[in-house]
């Protein structure tokens, strides 16, 4: 069955948007893959939403595994133009992780949104966050600058948000080196708005590929210790998403029809031990959650698409028998009402 797109016609732009973008992304990363790796394509893999229904996304994922660990980069729009008691008229987003295979390079997370509610607001959500295994200042200060001049009079609060959301309390330290977040960005003027999305979105693209391309061209070799700090980071990674990302749990309280696609931000190994010794450090009831985490991984770290499954349902169920602990997740100033604005 296919997907039933949005009716309205912010959803149908912003739709448009977000898949020219995917293809702006997947259409680089394949041509370094041509360039630097095994020269193989993302391969798309599509989800439906209610049989399509309430709409639905797909995702290209990296296939190249000279270049990668994991890589993904995935569009979707829910929708309930049919159900007037819900809140919510449409999400659409874009949303992608690309964790590099070399420890040297670094990964990054990009997510634009738009949100339009039945009565008539809506507003964006845009993120960029650079995450290296090694920090390089030469990758900070490009990277820091593209957001400069992308966001414009929004640096400030971006940067500020960034920082605040990708903090980890447990562990005193950030997931990453640089991070802007934007939640309910919206002005008087939609068109703009729209157009600091699609600007935002392509250049920070770009400043990404231009960043691991000369990674991947100038920092080919790499020592055991640097695979073993990429390890250890992949693992504050998982703990961050699995445990602090709202929008990362948000999605999976919503619905399970795209575990596997939520759950693509997850790097393919972690250090278990090293994730088993961070249940003391969360506060309760987070440590059930960590620790039902770490059971449901092997002892070699993989994660696999089945782990991802058992990981989804873990994070799941943890909050619909602790609601309370919501209140532990990440967040800029705002927080975002979007679990209630599916259900309500």
């Amino acid at each position: 069955m296919s997907i039933i797109m949005a009716k309205s016609i912010n959803a149908t732009k912003a739709y448009k948007l977000i898949s020219l973008l995917q293809k702006r992304f997947v259409d680089k990363l394949d041509l370094l893959s041509s360039i630097l790796g095994e020269n193989k394509q993302f391969e798309e893999v599509k989800w439906l939403r209610d049989s399509g229904i309430h709409g639905g996304g797909n995702r290209f994922e990296g296939k190249d595994n000279i270049l990668f660990n994991t890589a993904s980069v995935n569009v979707s729009q829910v929708h309930y133009d049919e159900d007037e008691t819900k809140s919510l008229q449409s999400a659409t987003a874009i949303s992608t992780i690309i964790h590099p295979k070399n420890p040297n390079v670094p990964s990054i997370h990009i997510h634009i949104s738009l949100t339009c509610l039945r009565d008539g607001n809506s507003y964006w959500r845009v993120m960029a966050d650079l995450n290296p295994s090694i920090e390089n200042e030469e990758d900070k200060e490009v990277f820091n600058n593209s957001l400069k001049e992308l966001s414009n009079e929004s640096y400030d609060e971006g940067i500020n948000q960034g920082n605040k959301y990708f903090f980890i309390p447990a562990l005193n330290k950030h997931r990453g080196i640089c991070h802007f977040y934007l939640e309910n960005y919206k002005t008087e003027n939609e068109k703009e708005d729209f157009t600091f999305a699609q600007n935002f979105g392509k250049g920070i693209i770009d400043t990404y590929i231009n960043i691991i391309e000369n990674a991947f061209k100038t920092r080919i070799t790499f020592s055991v210790q640097d695979t073993e700090k990429q390890l250890n980071y992949h693992t504050l990674y998982l703990f961050q998403v699995l445990t602090l990302d709202r929008g990362t749990t948000s999605g999976l309280l919503v619905h399970n029809q795209n575990d596997i696609g939520i759950m693509g931000s997850l790097p393919s190994f972690i250090n278990k031990s090293l994730l088993k010794s961070w249940i003391q450090k969360v506060e309760k009831p987070q440590d059930e959650l960590v620790s039902a985490l770490v059971d449901s991984i092997e002892d070699n770290g993989i994660i696999n698409i089945s782990t991802k499954e058992k990981l989804a349902s873990i994070v799941r169920e943890h909050y619909k028998k602790y609601p309370q602990a919501l209140k532990y997740q990440a967040s800029g100033y705002t927080i975002p009402n979007t679990v209630n604005n599916h259900t309500k």
